[in-house]
């Protein structure tokens, strides 16, 4: 029995969400911001500048309304960048059944306020629809999902027949769907491996080789799961698929928009020019300072966040970060 389902956003993830269950026969309503876009994909079935070749069934509603999108839906799919995610959410609330099921697909921390995603959607709705909301996280790309490549990943909820039924909801015969009682610790894994990724871009741009990056990577995880935890995660979570699963791809696939921010840094650029030319967010620009900021008010050293945060926001020539990396004091591995 298909559901009824609106997608709050057409950038990549939001379109390949939408292809993947309207092809299963869900009822999709998608929401699109830009009017460039939106006309696009009206008239073509298809984004050429998020998801080139990936067309969407004519089945599939394309609204600019958020109205539309939301109302009398069963579940709402929010799939837009996270400094956005207050606004759009806020304006479409309104309108949103107080019986739907939120999910939340934004990787990221509020800026100003630090408030991971499901805080925010907490704000917005009232704790008391809590139940209500689910959080997605694994390691995808975008257009792999869209085009139906093998992929697994991660659907945490506070009540556990909410991330059952969403389970069921997403799950096809290429994307596995696991289920996950840890809200803290899904959402983090995805924030802070753009920040690693970043690290691991700058390393592979520098050509400091495979054990740099290996290296980079468990200690991004160790970073990783120091911040979650502080914050209320279970340490396996970041283990699993929305933590160490996510990290891998993001530091190490071609695909990758935050491991490009790191190597073109490493080339010399600064995150003016590289941003000004990328059509899709990296995530990892944004969340660097909100992680920085958020150990720092925990009071959690982490230092490879710590080194991205000088190279982004305070010109840090990035071979002196890795140097300062390396010539840290001398410690045990684990404690």
């Amino acid at each position: 029995m298909s559901s009824s389902i609106g997608v709050i956003g057409a950038g990549g993830w939001g379109i390949a969400l939408t292809k993947v269950l309207a092809d299963k026969g869900e009822q999709i309503a998608l929401w699109c911001h830009g009017l460039e876009n939106y006309h696009e994909l009206v008239e073509t079935r298809e984004s050429r500048s998020y998801l080139p070749g990936i067309v969407l069934p004519s089945t599939v509603q394309i609204t600019r309304s958020l109205d539309d999108v939301v109302a009398s839906k069963q579940l709402i799919i929010c799939a837009v960048p996270s400094h956005a995610a207050h606004a759009i959410m806020s304006s479409a609330a309104p309108h949103v059944s107080p019986q739907a099921k939120i999910l939340c697909g934004t990787k990221g921390l509020e800026e100003q306020s630090l408030k991971t995603m499901g805080e925010v959607m907490a704000g917005i709705f009232g704790t008391e629809r809590r139940e209500q909301h689910a959080f997605l996280s694994g390691p995808t790309f975008a257009i792999e999902v869209a085009r139906g490549l093998p992929a697994a990943v991660t659907v945490a909820a506070y009540a556990e027949n909410v991330a059952t039924a969403i389970q069921e909801i997403l799950s096809t015969q290429s994307l596995r769907v696991y289920t996950s009682k840890d809200v803290v610790g899904v959402q983090m894994g995805g924030v802070i491996k753009n920040v690693i990724a970043i690290a691991a871009g700058i390393s592979d741009g520098l050509a400091l080789g495979y054990n740099a990056r290996a290296a980079l990577i468990t200690r991004g995880l160790a970073e990783m799961t120091r911040l979650a935890v502080r914050m209320g995660a279970d340490p396996m979570t970041l283990a699993g698929l929305p933590g160490l699963g996510d990290l891998i791809l993001t530091c190490t696939g071609e695909l990758s928009r935050n491991r490009k921010v790191g190597i073109q840094i490493a080339q010399g650029k600064n995150i003016q020019e590289i941003t000004q030319g990328m059509k899709m967010i990296a995530e990892g620009v944004r969340n660097t300072r909100s992680v920085y900021l958020l150990a720092q008010r925990l009071g959690l050293e982490m230092p490879i966040v710590d080194q991205m945060h000088q190279v982004l926001y305070e010109r840090k020539i990035p071979s002196a970060a890795v140097r300062d990396l390396m010539q840290r004091s001398l410690k045990p591995e684990m404690g």
